[in-house]
C-alpha cells in the first residue's frame, strides 16, 4: 500500500509522519510530495483562482496515478479535490474534511482554527456542511499573527499563540476545538484548558487508510 501527501509547507512532513507513526502506519508506507509554490500563490492572488486550482488539480492526479490514496494537506487549496477525484480512479482525499466530520459527530460548539486567511473561506463552508445533519454549532477563528510567525521560521511561537488562542476557546465555552491546518498539530500537547483539540493529520490518515484498504478488497 502507498499513501501519499502533498503539502504545501516542507515542515508538515514531519507532522504527518508522526501522525502515521501514532496510528501504527508504516515508513514504506506514507509519502510525501511538496509543492509551496500553490500556496503562495494564492497568499499573491488573495484567493484560490481557477488556474492555481488547475494546476494543483493535475499535481493530485499525477501523483494518484502512482498510489493507493492521495492526501490533500492545504485547506485552502482543499476544494479541489472535488474535480480531481473525477479524474482517476484513485481516492483523493482532503486531510480537513475528515477533521471536520469527526469534530461535528457530537454536536456541541465546535471552534475551528486557522492560521492563514485564504483558508478561512473553504475551512468555514466545509464545517458549516458537515454540522448540518448534527446540530453542531461551528464558529471559525483566525489566530492573529500566528502565520507571520510561521513563515518567519518561528515554529515554537506560532504553535505557542494558537495553544493559547484554544484555551481561550474552552474557556469560552466551546466543546471541541479543531486545528484547521496542519501545520497547527503540534500545538495539541500545549493546550491545558480543554481536551486534546482534533487535527488533520491524524483524521486525514486514518480516512486515507481505510478507503486504501478498501481499494484492496476484492469483493
Amino acid at each position: 500500500m502507498r499513501i501519499t501527501c502533498l503539502h504545501t509547507a516542507e515542515s508538515n512532513i514531519a507532522v504527518f509522519d508522526a501522525a502515521a507513526a501514532a496510528l501504527g502506519i508504516g515508513s514504506r508506507v506514507l509519502h510525501h510530495a511538496v509543492r509551496a509554490d500553490l500556496l503562495a500563490a494564492v497568499e499573491r492572488a488573495g484567493k484560490l483562482t481557477a488556474g492555481i486550482a488547475e494546476e494543483t488539480q493535475l499535481a493530485l492526479v499525477a501523483l494518484a496515478q502512482h498510489c493507493d490514496a492521495v492526501v490533500l494537506t492545504c485547506s485552502t487549496l482543499g476544494p479541489v479535490v472535488e474535480l480531481a477525484g473525477t479524474h482517476t480512479p484513485v481516492p483523493i482525499l482532503r486531510a480537513d474534511e475528515a477533521l471536520a466530520f469527526a469534530a461535528v459527530q457530537a454536536g456541541g460548539k465546535v471552534v475551528v482554527l486557522c492560521a492563514v486567511e485564504t483558508t478561512l473561506e473553504p475551512t468555514a463552508r466545509l464545517f458549516y456542511q458537515m454540522a448540518q445533519h448534527t446540530g453542531a454549532a461551528v464558529e471559525v477563528q483566525l489566530v492573529p499573527g500566528a502565520w507571520a510567525m510561521f513563515k518567519a521560521g518561528d515554529l515554537h511561537g506560532y504553535l505557542a499563540t494558537i495553544a493559547k488562542a484554544a484555551d481561550r476557546a474552552y474557556m469560552d465555552g466551546a466543546s471541541i476545538v479543531a486545528l484547521g491546518q496542519a501545520s497547527m498539530s503540534g500545538a495539541a500537547s500545549l493546550i491545558t484548558a480543554g481536551p486534546a483539540p482534533l487535527t488533520s493529520a491524524s483524521a486525514g490518515l486514518r480516512a486515507a487508510l481505510s478507503r486504501a484498504e478498501r481499494g484492496y478488497d476484492p469483493g
